[in-house]
Parts: structure tokens; C-alpha cells; sequence
């Protein structure tokens, strides 16, 4: 069984230099703060955390930690199939592995591996979605363990 947690970046400004250097709001770094703080005590020892390179995601991830790695391929405008290739779905690169991305990328993930196709389905400005594939049965089924948006963390 591999959980894999996608966690969309938190509230970020609308403007900047770049697309990737658009920092956190403050509104976007009490979103991130607060559901780092229901995530860290239901992490596994061995979680991975993975995260795009922009800015708004790597000042969300290190509410919750500095031990994560940036990956190029799930930046702004990423694939969904590039998102699972990162995780390394459905063996995973570990038995839990957390994206900390964007949308309409994460949205994707998350209808492709429920619905079975690619829906722009949205994911709140600093929510998570922790799903887990298993076996059930002889084939493997993806399920949903929690859906968590900053309002109610």
C-alpha cells in the first residue's frame, strides 16, 4: 500500500517578477501553517515530500518541514503523469510520498486516479488530499483517507 498526499500550494500573491517567484501571502502562510500542523503527526517516518520549485510551494512545504526535495517536473503547468511518475505510483518511492503542487495539475491526479480520468477538479488554495492505492480483491483500487482544506484543519 502507498498513500500519496497531494497538497496544493496556499494562497500566493497574483503578481510578481516570475510566475515561480510569487510568494505567499500572509493569509497563505497561516493556510500553510495550519494544516502542516495536522499533517506532521499523521507523517510516516519514512514520508518523501516532494515539491515544485516555485516559490509559493517551497514556502508551503517548509511550514511543515526542510527535509524535501524540489523536482523540476511537477512545477507550474506539470502533467499529471509526470506528478506519478515522481511519486513513483502505484509502489511508490516510499510508502508515503506528499506533492506539494499545483493546479489544475493536482486536480488531474486526484480524477485520474478516483475517476479513472483526467477532470479539471479543484483543489483548494492550501488543501490536501491523501489517497492510497491497495489491493482489493486481486487489483489495485485508490482510495480516498482524508480531504483537508486550511478552514478546517
Amino acid at each position: 500500500m502507498m498513500d500519496l498526499i497531494l497538497w496544493r500550494h496556499a494562497e500566493a500573491e497574483d503578481t510578481a517578477a516570475s510566475d515561480a517567484a510569487r510568494q505567499l501571502t500572509a493569509r497563505g502562510r497561516k493556510q500553510a501553517q495550519t494544516v502542516a500542523k495536522w499533517l506532521k503527526p499523521r507523517l510516516s517516518h519514512d514520508a518523501v515530500i516532494l515539491a515544485s520549485p516555485a516559490a509559493r510551494t517551497v514556502q508551503t512545504v517548509e511550514a511543515l518541514t526542510d527535509q524535501y526535495r524540489t523536482v523540476d517536473s511537477i512545477g507550474p503547468g506539470a502533467t499529471p503523469q509526470a506528478v506519478l511518475d515522481a511519486a513513483q505510483w502505484p509502489n511508490g518511492l516510499a510508502s508515503m510520498v506528499v506533492i506539494v503542487g499545483h493546479q489544475p495539475t493536482l486536480g488531474l491526479v486526484a480524477s485520474q486516479l478516483l475517476a479513472g480520468q483526467s477532470t479539471e477538479w479543484t483543489i483548494k488554495k492550501g488543501a490536501l488530499w491523501w489517497l492510497a492505492n491497495r489491493d482489493r480483491n486481486g487489483s489495485g483500487q485508490c482510495v480516498v483517507r482524508a480531504v483537508i482544506s486550511p478552514d478546517l484543519a
